[in-house]
């Protein structure tokens, strides 16, 4: 890890750790400033433990701010923010897609949701603000699709985009990435989670996770020790997610649907903007 500061932008409590928890780790550990901005508090998130499941709307979004916190904590994160405050956006829902965790926007999203059609610009300029105090050299967010189709997900993609251009219109001083799992590496995952008959979980076929093809993979980032530090995280996120390890490789993690999804070692990435990044590190050679 090169200094940064590194700033990502994540809809909800728990993507952050799902997706780029060990590169926090990692940045953390080498003392590169990092800054994570949550947009929503995930109020419509589907509870897994039995003794949480009354928690539902804004008592679940005040409980998974306490388990973010949590998060932050075991990845050594100390500067996070709430996009505007906390709650001043909700979680706007969404509808899945398949049998899998693929998701798309609801029929309806009701005022206030984060992904609304009235919240846009000020999102932009919340997040702009950010932007101009850290002044990132990286920044994390997802693809076009939001990684896995949830319209919030979509809506923190834009708004980062349009930020980062109202920012460094040239593209000459922020490099944007998009968190992706590569598909072939996830496939082999998810093969080796199938001769585990102990777990006890369904393996869903690669073609109902949101991958990529490998070839688009820009950065590989090898997290070694740090994944330690992830899947702590992503226990602290237990009204959301699951995590099954015995020591043998990979660990395993099950969201509320239940299917068994691989801790891969890596955290991988596509370059959407600005400076391009070496093919093991975020931060582009100075």
């Amino acid at each position: 890890m090169s200094p940064g500061p590194l700033l990502l932008v994540h809809a909800h409590p728990d993507d952050e750790t799902i997706t780029c928890g060990g590169v926090m780790a990692l940045a953390t550990a080498a003392g590169v400033p990092v800054t994570l901005v949550t947009c929503n508090r995930g109020e419509q998130g589907e509870v897994i433990p039995p003794e949480l499941a009354h928690l539902s709307g804004a008592a679940l979004g005040e409980h998974r701010e306490g388990e973010l916190a949590a998060a932050c904590a075991a990845l050594g994160v100390t500067d996070h923010r709430w996009l505007a405050g906390a709650g001043t956006w909700q979680d706007s829902g969404m509808e899945r897609v398949g049998e899998g965790i693929l998701a798309a926007a609801p029929a309806v999203i009701a005022a206030g949701a984060f992904a609304g059609p009235d919240g846009f610009d000020a999102q932009v300029a919340s997040l702009t603000d950010v932007l101009r105090e850290v002044r990132p050299q990286v920044v994390v967010t997802y693809d076009a699709h939001g990684g896995y189709g949830h319209p919030d997900h979509v809506r923190a993609h834009d708004i980062t985009m349009a930020a980062v251009e109202a920012v460094d219109p040239d593209a000459a001083t922020v490099t944007v990435v998009a968190t992706a799992a590569p598909r072939d590496e996830v496939a082999a995952g998810l093969a080796v989670l199938r001769r585990r008959s102990w777990l006890g979980l369904p393996v869903p076929p690669v073609e109902d996770l949101p991958t990529v093809p490998d070839a688009t993979i820009t950065t590989r980032v090898p997290l070694g020790r740090a994944r330690v530090r992830k899947l702590a995280a992503l226990r602290a996120h237990a009204t959301q997610i699951a995590v099954y390890d015995d020591g043998r490789e990979p660990p395993v993690f099950a969201l509320s649907n239940g299917l068994a999804q691989p801790v891969l070692p890596v955290e991988c990435f596509v370059h959407l903007r600005g400076p391009a990044s070496p093919p093991d590190d975020l931060f582009p050679p100075s």
